[in-house]
């Protein structure tokens, strides 16, 4: 499901930060060593993504920012929204969390698969239907408000399940993988969509993917994790031009940019076994 994630408020980011992660570590009951020590800032408005091989602990950093776990030492800061509490939001502020699953209800319309948020949050009718509305045009669905998730398409799935997390008007979006399972000219699709809706609301974005490319695409910052438990091995800004298009895509800046992360990455998977 994606939606609002509430969050403490034990912990701030710094001044200009949305998220602020200091000497962070993940150990779970089995004893294993998840992520960590990690530490990192991302700038209100940036879009960045977490890159590094499976297991890593990058799924289990974003749990971590939206409060659905709990770190086992360090500490996890997360900026308060600055305007008046809004429906959806905690104490002012928000996160919207959109998993690799769209997991819609599928006994009921793309709507109210989108209104389920606000709903959770008590917003009145009339807030929800605005929202709604303005939530499915940014993600090109309104047409289809009154479709099914059996009547769509992956791609469009996961368009909504994009919408139910916008929905509440969240700081922070956090995303792990949406796009994994998706066609190649569909993934290219919604990266462009993606990229369109981070420009015009200006969240900002922490993106999880295994792909370099898409990293490069999307991303003005590239985070690389070793292998678990995960730490940052290396930061790589991609400095291009805005707005970024199929010229990008193209283009022998991006390719260079591929082959930087690339190689930033292959100390990760070196001595790894198995998948």
């Amino acid at each position: 499901m994606a939606g609002p994630a509430a969050l403490s408020e034990s912990a701030a980011a710094p001044a200009g930060a949305a998220v602020s992660l200091r000497g962070v570590t993940k150990v779970y009951d089995s004893g294993l060593l998840a992520l960590g020590p990690l530490d990192l800032d991302v700038r209100s408005g940036e879009f960045v993504s977490l890159l590094g091989p499976s297991g890593c602990g990058k799924s289990t950093a974003l749990r971590l920012i939206a409060g659905l776990k709990a770190p086992t030492s360090g500490s996890v800061g997360v900026s308060h929204h600055s305007g008046q509490a809004r429906a959806g939001h905690s104490n002012g502020f928000a996160i919207g969390f959109v998993f690799q699953e769209p997991t819609l209800m599928p006994w009921t319309s793309v709507r109210e698969n989108v209104r389920l948020p606000l709903k959770l949050a008590h917003a009145s009718l009339a807030e929800s239907d605005a929202r709604v509305r303005e939530a499915l045009a940014q993600v090109g669905l309104t047409e289809f408000a009154d479709a099914y998730p059996r009547e769509l398409s992956g791609g469009m799935k996961m368009r909504v399940s994009l919408a139910r997390a916008l929905v509440t008007d969240p700081d922070i979006l956090l995303m792990d993988e949406p796009f994994a399972a998706l066609d190649e000219i569909t993934r290219f699709r919604l990266n462009n969509d993606l990229l369109s809706v981070w420009r015009n609301l200006r969240k900002t974005v922490i993106f999880v993917t295994h792909s370099v490319f898409e990293s490069v695409y999307l991303s003005q910052r590239v985070i690389v994790m070793t292998s678990r438990p995960g730490r940052l091995s290396t930061e790589i800004r991609i400095d291009t031009p805005e707005p970024r298009g199929e010229d990008f895509r193209t283009s022998a800046a991006y390719a260079a940019y591929c082959r930087m992360v690339s190689n930033a990455l292959a100390p990760s998977y070196a001595g790894q076994s198995g998948s």
